[in-house]
């Protein structure tokens, strides 16, 4: 039985690629699929939304008659106290939310993998340096960064940006480090040598190739963890200016109006939660298909 089984499990994954494999499994999923869905809908109305709504009148505007109104057919989430209607404004605003969060996950992950990669595998001095710096940065609190950064730079998406740049390098060196210490001395990294590879080489295709399981789970949990920190931000006044749409912006709009008008903080809120639920649902789905544990 033990014999017929093995036979069996290996004609089942022969010819499978890893790569194939994960996605097998990540299909299988419904956490991950249903917030991959989600997301890629919210991707889709966040690039329509400019070819569907007015800037100038929906989105900035304003309009007397439709002060406070109330949810209903003419507008679905209601409107401000500018008389805006808010549903364009959360889709539209969705432009900011993501670029700013999958932007300034893309930059720390450059600098993060550089920065823990050199650490790692050189080790000495280098590894002390890198660390000890990033030491500093991970003590501070990442609102804090982000306040510092923003104050001396003034108020801008591209300021906001590069604050959260900083929290997410951190993060990334550290988990990059982590990986390469564990990789570095096993026999594949000294066939390479043996093949005459150079250090870079051996870095680019058998290293870091090897460490991408858990930094492709981290971005999707940092992509979250950062539209939140924007939209704090925003919330205090020292993220994206008024009157562009974002949701941290929108809530701190609207908390004065909480008891008279609740839609003004309901949605923008719920627009913050869902997406960042369905980030933590992909990557709880990427941890599962990634970890060779779980695999049979």
């Amino acid at each position: 039985m033990n014999q017929t089984s093995s036979v069996e499990i290996l004609k089942k994954y022969r010819g499978r690629s890893m790569a194939q494999e994960t996605f097998r499994r990540l299909i299988k999923n419904r956490g991950a699929i249903i917030g991959a869905c989600f997301l890629l809908f919210l991707i889709v109305v966040a690039v329509l939304s400019e070819f569907v709504f007015d800037y100038d009148t929906q989105i900035i505007g304003m309009n007397p008659l439709a002060l406070y109104a109330a949810p209903g057919p003419e507008h679905i989430f209601g409107c401000d106290n500018m008389g805006r209607d808010i549903m364009a404004r959360i889709c539209y605003g969705a432009r900011y939310s993501l670029s700013i969060g999958i932007g300034s996950v893309a930059i720390g992950l450059c600098f993060g993998i550089i920065l823990g990669s050199l650490a790692g595998f050189y080790g000495g001095v280098i590894d002390n340096l890198v660390m000890r710096a990033n030491d500093i940065l991970y003590a501070i609190p990442n609102i804090m960064i982000a306040v510092v950064v923003v104050s001396i730079l003034g108020t801008s998406p591209s300021s906001l940006l590069f604050s959260l740049c900083i929290s997410a390098a951190s993060s990334f060196t550290r988990i990059t480090r982590a990986a390469v210490m564990q990789i570095r001395g096993r026999e594949f990294i000294e066939s390479a040598y043996a093949m005459g590879l150079p250090t870079w080489k051996v870095i680019l295709r058998h290293i870091i190739p090897n460490c991408l399981s858990p930094i492709i789970v981290q971005m999707t949990l940092a992509v979250g963890t950062n539209i939140i920190s924007a939209s704090s931000l925003s919330f205090l006044g020292v993220g994206i200016p008024v009157p562009l749409p974002e949701w941290g912006a929108m809530l701190s709009d609207g908390r004065a109006y909480i008891r008279s008008a609740p839609w003004m903080c309901i949605f923008p809120g719920l627009a913050i939660m869902l997406t960042v639920l369905a980030l933590n649902l992909m990557g709880d789905g990427l941890r599962d298909a990634l970890d060779p544990k779980l695999k049979k």
